[in-house]
């Protein structure tokens, strides 16, 4: 599954430190953000529509890495590139890549696997097998 998607933001001030430089947890933000638009872009509807009509509570991370290559600060305007890198059984690989123009900032991935709520008790969630329909969304089918 290759297909990408890209969404463009502006550094805030307030996503920066004391020296104006992007503070790190910022780009697991952005990873994050970079997931849902991909998922929105496919198609997928969003996460609490999806729990009403599908019993998905969402999938939530269990594995995150970023390298970075470049900082970035106040007022400069990224883009994220998410894809797909990979669907098992349960779990999926998202890949997320930050410029600045050609400049490379960070390259970030995350695992996850889609949660159900346990029947009888809705706040304990389980891993399920990656639905089909998902599997489509993404592979553009």
């Amino acid at each position: 599954m290759s297909r990408t998607n890209r969404f463009k933001t502006i550094v805030e001030f307030g996503d920066c430190d004391p020296a104006q430089i992007v503070y790190y947890p910022n780009y697991f933000k952005w990873f994050d953000a970079g997931t849902r638009h991909f998922f929105a872009a496919c198609g997928f509807p969003i996460w609490p529509s999806l729990w009403r009509a599908s019993g998905i509570a969402g999938a939530p991370l269990v594995d995150a890495s970023a390298k970075f290559f470049a900082s970035v600060t106040y007022g400069e305007e990224i883009e994220i590139e998410t894809a797909l890198l990979e669907c098992g059984g349960k779990s999926f690989i998202m890949r997320h890549l930050v410029r600045r123009g050609d400049t490379m900032l960070a390259e970030g991935r995350e695992v996850r696997v889609f949660v159900a709520t346990e029947p009888g008790d809705s706040s304990r969630v389980r891993a399920m097998p990656v639905p089909a329909e998902v599997r489509a969304y993404c592979s553009g089918g």
